[in-house]
């Protein structure tokens, strides 16, 4: 496999340092996170926030400014707005550990239990376990899991508390007003201050300022996590059928933090801030932005917290594939959830007047266009003004040349929905959307205000062809097909075109994403007052609605953990994930390797991580590689993470001195291990190494009940990487024993490899009793420096 140069300057950064990039000389306002050492209040403060007012009235200058949050369960900090000069001056303060300059994130944005197994039988990975995840978990019922989000609509079937039990005695949230909540809906809290701050005051007559969702998107992850049974489901007669979350006992408590602008680092922090004070036992965080250091990351600074106190944190890798390099929240003390394909699908096929039928995917309710009846078929490229007409942007369309047609439309730019408006406004009676080379054959359906097909590249290319070589004795003609829900697809799982793919692109020792999930056209909840095309002239109402996103992916991921950590209340986040990554699968429905959706080719390690989740093989993996505080403190010394920044994230001072003896990076006990090797190819052949090599060093923890004896079997694609495992067997006395061992990787350097190259070759180790297969996956690549 080979990557492009743009992967040499990330994996190759020099040290970290703990300089806050933003202090650029620009006196301009922006919010900042201001991490307090609350050791070193002084005692003539009575409490932390009179110390936080002081300090700022001290920075700021007589400046009119305040306070936004303040926290002290993540860390002990506040929020404020300054400027650059303040800021500089108030880190100068005692006391002042650091501060974070505020990020924007957005959100990333029925079948899926079944096609899990969690609803009987699965018919893709038959379990040897004779126990089942949702009984031996009770469904999940005193675990908490908190939606980070957009909010929620309570008054959804999926939100019902229909025979549950009391709220668990540990919790201790609430809800504000405007939201009613019950057994199930157990917290419901909105978070609005950096955004405002950041924009202005809130409109009120576009926005709510509650946890009330005016956008749809929490409400759905919500549900995806833990919604109740609710039959009838579907969303416009598709995906018909009994709809459920991952955990459909587990409680919820939403937390609103995306707003018109996005999602505000000091909203979400000040979230995960109460979601850890309230009792909360998993965070589901389907937002995304950009990747930074984890010590100017406020998602990867409150995690680390998180999962220091237990809870499991599952966040969505974000929407940036097929591109390398896309994958957002990498932090290793997260999980990062990619998304895969049900083996459902909702096709909507295009029949063209020459006979050909072009594939495409739409959920369309009606009405349909006329049977036996064909349509003038225009490219919106010539039905405009050029570039944004092939876009079909607002207003860009002729309504003379588009009326009573059904117009191809490019993808990109504007949403997908939003083109279909555009058609319609134009008098068009249907769009098809066509990919461009960089989406390739990723499809998703969308509810359309019109009928309206999604094609690939490929198809697109034939549709521009055909009308392209059209005359006047031959026009261009053609129609949509709507063939309602097809079960059974196969290829199914495939890699979803649009998930992140690795390398990580702030730790190349973690392969992230850690594992994909079903993120593809998946039915969940939905709020009144929003259509089901997402765009304010869509009027229509659903109590489902089919949405695609690792945002889809995350909660299904939230809702597994649940499960496990009621099922297992003894184990620690990174024995939870690691669990779902050692069972994972990488082999579709026909048996063979997962396909690449963009491409139509297998995919690979940096596009699924350990595989697809399979939550009842989880329940019963065998062997756990299990993490404390103290290794990830390690592994950030190893990066070269100055002491200070490791406090940022840590909240404790680090001797660096025993990591750095201890070995390097890659030895963080993960259940995946990757390397990089550089080439120097500067020197001349004499200089050149023909075989590199390093270790990883691992301890698993025996999980799967009494004495046993665990075999090691490798597997490497190719003959240059060579894997070598010693011991090669463990045997294990009692439950919950721990041994160790070491993986040695060699590899040879390819002779041809040409300067700013690289090469990855990827293999397996998997640990056997016969009874469990412990999976990890193992990835090394070569790159040769520019």
């Amino acid at each position: 496999m080979l990557l492009p140069l743009l992967l040499l300057s990330f994996l190759l950064s020099p040290p970290i340092s703990a300089v806050d990039p933003s202090f650029n000389g620009q006196d301009e306002l922006r919010t900042y996170i201001i991490h307090m050492d609350h050791e070193s209040k002084p005692s003539v403060f009575p409490s932390h926030r009179l110390w936080y007012e002081t300090s700022l009235l001290s920075a700021a200058a007589g400046a009119d400014t305040a306070i936004i949050h303040t926290y002290s369960s993540v860390f002990h900090g506040f929020s404020a707005r300054l400027s650059s000069s303040a800021a500089a001056s108030l880190s100068s303060l005692p006391g002042v550990i650091s501060l974070l300059p505020e990020l924007i994130r957005h959100p990333t944005t029925t079948r899926s239990p079944e096609f899990l197994g969690l609803s009987g039988h699965h018919h893709l990975h038959p379990s040897p376990s004779t126990g089942n995840l949702l009984a031996e978990s009770d469904f999940g019922s005193d675990l908490v899991i908190a939606v980070i989000d957009t909010g929620i609509w309570p008054e959804r079937r999926s939100f019902s508390d229909t025979g549950l039990g009391p709220v668990p005695p540990k919790w201790r949230g609430s809800c504000d007003a405007g939201i009613r909540c019950n057994r199930k809906l157990v917290g419901a809290r909105f978070f609005s201050g950096g955004y405002e701050a950041a924009t202005g005051r809130m409109n009120e007559s576009a926005e709510v300022r509650s946890p009330r969702d005016t956008d749809g998107h929490g409400t759905h992850t919500a549900s995806i996590a833990a919604g109740r049974y609710a039959f009838p489901a579907s969303s416009l007669g598709y995906a018909k059928g009994l709809a459920a979350g991952m955990a459909p006992k587990a409680r919820l408590a939403a937390y609103k933090v995306c707003w018109a602008a996005g999602c505000f680092d000091s909203d979400i922090l000040a979230a995960f801030d109460a979601a850890l004070a309230d009792g909360a036992d998993v965070i589901s965080l389907s937002v995304g932005g950009a990747v930074v250091p984890y010590h100017l990351d406020a998602i990867a600074v409150a995690a680390f917290s998180s999962a220091e106190h237990g809870l499991f944190v599952s966040a969505s890798a974000g929407n940036g594939g097929p591109a390398p390099l896309s994958v957002t929240n990498v932090a290793p003390w997260l999980t990062t959830v990619g998304a895969g394909s049900l083996d459902r699908d909702f096709p909507a096929d295009v029949r063209l007047a020459n006979g050909h039928t072009v594939p495409g995917v739409s959920v369309y309710g009606g009405p349909d266009l006329p049977q036996n009846r064909l349509f003038p078929l225009v490219y919106s490229s010539a039905a405009g003004d050029g570039y944004s007409s092939s876009l079909c942007l607002e207003g860009s369309l002729n309504p003379s040349s588009t009326a009573g047609k059904i117009v191809v439309c490019d993808r990109g730019v504007n949403s997908r929905a939003a083109k279909g408006e555009v058609v319609r406004k134009a008098g068009g009676v249907g769009m098809i959307l066509a990919n461009g080379v960089f989406d390739g054959e990723g499809l998703v359906a969308d509810c359309h205000v019109l009928p309206a097909t999604a094609v690939g590249a490929e198809a697109g290319d034939i549709i521009r062809k055909y009308i392209a070589s059209s005359t006047p004795d031959s026009p261009a003609m053609a129609t949509i097909v709507f063939l309602g829900t097809r079960l059974g697809v196969r290829p199914a799982p495939v890699v979803a075109s649009f998930s992140a793919r690795g390398p990580n692109p702030q730790s190349a020792d973690i392969l992230k994403p850690d594992i994909i999930a079903p993120g593809l056209n998946i039915l969940a909840a939905w709020p009144d007052g929003v259509g089901p095309a997402g765009i304010p002239s869509d009027k229509r109402q659903t109590e489902f609605n089919i949405l695609s996103g690792t945002s889809m992916a995350c909660p299904h991921v939230s809702g597994l953990a649940a499960l496990l950590k009621a099922a297992h209340p003894d184990w620690s986040p990174a024995a939870i994930r690691s669990a779902l990554m050692t069972t994972a699968y990488v082999q579709d429905n026909r048996g063979e390797t997962m396909l690449d959706e963009s491409s139509g080719n297998s995919s690979g390690v940096f596009d699924y991580g350990a595989g697809h989740v399979d939550p009842q093989r989880a329940m019963d993996p065998g062997l756990v590689y299990d993490l404390t505080a103290v290794d990830y403190v390690n592994f950030l010394c190893n990066l070269n993470y100055t002491s200070q920044s490791i406090k940022t994230i840590t909240r404790r001072s680090a001797d660096c001195r025993g990591a750095r003896r201890a070995g390097h990076a890659g030895n963080l006990n993960y259940p995946s291990m990757t390397t990089v090797f550089v080439e120097d190819i500067a020197g001349g052949e004499s200089r050149r190494r023909r075989r590199m090599s390093t270790h990883f060093i691992r301890t698993v923890t025996n999980v799967g009940g009494g004495p046993a004896v665990y075999k090691a079997a490798v597997a490497a694609e190719g003959r240059r990487l060579g894997i070598t495992v010693e011991p090669k067997e463990l045997a294990f006395r009692r439950t919950g024993q721990k041994l160790s061992f070491l993986v040695r990787v060699e590899v040879d350097v390819a002779e041809n490899m040409e300067a700013g190259s690289s090469r990855v070759s990827s293999g397996t180790l998997t640990w056997s009793d016969g009874r469990h297969s412990v999976k990890s996956p193992i990835v090394v690549t070569v790159q040769t420096p520019l």
